[in-house]
């Protein structure tokens, strides 16, 4: 009987380098990408199938305030998370931002009639221009491209342009705590580890809980996850709750 521990330790540990060594070299990648025609259609051909994605996106949305009157969404994409949310409440303002012309164009389509959508091409890797206020902000599989740092900086400019007791919404693809968790994952949507985005710069669930704690967010917590996909809120405090 072969020792399972010896045999495979070493391989093991060669999964584990190979995987930092894909993150590091995905930090390089820019997520340009999005850019090109091919692959944006092949993810939107996509983007009904992937598996619990309508659960993760039905808790977001239960957490989007009644009295929510005007909305950002992150990375909008075609802009399908803005127009599950304005199914059920038309009467909501919302602005939508993407760097992806291709994406934008979709989305114009999809908004065509709907004088209360506003899309505005912008590169989340720069800070957020200047929109006014928010009674929410949503996002969804758009802020894991950006770089740790900049993950950081946004968070803040997202809590500076809620209004009091407004709700921050990212559902978004995380970093799994094991190599053998993120191949899981894959096998899980159907797509070989060799798919895997360049431009992917994946953060765990906590160390983003933490930042969005230290940023002043109440009610923190990942309200909803399955393997790489994580629905990560905060609340901005009341305005009586704010420091002086």
């Amino acid at each position: 009987m072969r020792d399972g521990n010896q045999t495979g330790a070493p391989d093991a540990e060669h999964r584990l380098e190979d995987d930092a060594k894909r993150q590091r070299d995905n930090a390089r990648v820019p997520p340009s990408e999005w850019a090109i025609s091919e692959r944006v259609r092949c993810y939107l051909d996509r983007a009904d199938g992937f598996p619990h994605r309508a659960e993760g996106e039905s808790v977001l949305l239960e957490h989007i305030p009644e009295d929510a009157r005007r909305v950002l969404d992150l990375g909008t994409g075609d802009g399908r998370l803005l127009a599950l949310l304005k199914r059920d409440r038309p009467e909501i303002s919302g602005v939508g931002l993407d760097f992806s012309e291709i994406m934008l164009d979709a989305a114009r389509e999809r908004f065509t009639r709907d004088e209360h959508v506003e899309l505005v091409e912008h590169d989340l890797a720069k800070p957020l221009p200047v929109l006014g206020r928010f009674d929410a902000v949503i996002s969804s599989f758009a802020i894991h491209h950006l770089e740790h740092d900049r993950k950081r900086s946004l968070y803040g400019e997202v809590f500076d342009l809620l209004q009091p007791g407004g709700v921050f919404a990212n559902f978004e693809h995380v970093a799994s705590p094991t190599h053998c968790l993120h191949l899981a994952f894959f096998r899980a949507i159907g797509e070989p580890i060799e798919d895997e985005d360049p431009s992917d710069r994946l953060l765990n669930v906590q160390t983003q809980l933490e930042w969005l704690r230290a940023l002043g967010f109440g009610d923190v917590d990942c309200y909803w996850k399955w393997l790489e996909m994580a629905l990560l809120m905060g609340v901005k405090p009341p305005r009586d709750a704010l420091p002086g």
